[in-house]
């Protein structure tokens, strides 16, 4: 029961934490949302320093878990539809899956008063992605799907639109169709630019 109630914390805190920020968070608002009274929230954590902590744990492990669960499951596209279809596949992800919404909103607003959050920042919005597309541009060079150049440089080229257009989707989740379209047709042009046959 203790770690239902802490999980609920948490769970309540991401929302808030998400939506307002770690200077607009207190605890009141915390327990609140939770139906405890302040006091039942000190039973859980020791000051609202501790329930970000935990949060920022949680969302860097719930990040890790599905990042982890993608690359195991990835399979080397073997044509550029199935470049398509896999990146489409990670975009529609990555748009309606709440969690990974709300942990955006979080990376994007501390990360210029926290450090650890910077460095998630950095670390979800940049590196991981890259890193994953090198190794499927590796893999797709080797199977003479696509010219041979830097697979790093490629992927960050590749990545980083797609990264700025999700991002506008958190802003404005009414234009998914127009950014989803816009990557589609990113995917396209990267195809003739890139493909061998």
């Amino acid at each position: 029961m203790a770690r239902d109630t802490k999980q609920r914390i948490l769970e309540a805190a991401l929302e808030i934490f998400a939506r307002d920020g770690y200077e607009g968070t207190n605890v009141k608002d915390i327990a609140d949302a939770v139906g405890l009274v302040k006091s039942g929230i000190y039973k859980h954590f020791e000051n609202k320093e501790s329930i970000w902590n935990a949060t920022i744990e949680m969302v860097a492990s719930y990040y890790e878990e599905h990042m982890n669960e993608r690359r195991n499951v990835l399979k080397i596209p073997q044509n550029m539809d199935e470049l398509l279809k896999l990146t489409m596949g990670m975009v529609n992800f990555t748009i309606h899956d709440r969690k990974v919404i709300m942990i955006r909103r979080i990376l994007t607003k501390e990360q210029f008063r926290d450090e650890k959050i910077r460095d998630l920042a950095n670390a979800h919005f940049v590196y991981d992605i890259e890193a994953m597309f090198t190794e499927i541009f590796k893999g797709m060079m080797e199977a003479g799907v696509i010219r041979e150049c830097d697979p790093e440089v490629l992927a960050f080229s590749y990545t980083a639109p797609i990264s700025v257009l999700i991002r506008m989707c958190d802003r404005e989740p009414l234009k998914e169709e127009e950014v989803t379209g816009k990557i589609s047709k990113h995917v396209e042009l990267f195809s003739e630019t890139y493909r061998l046959s």
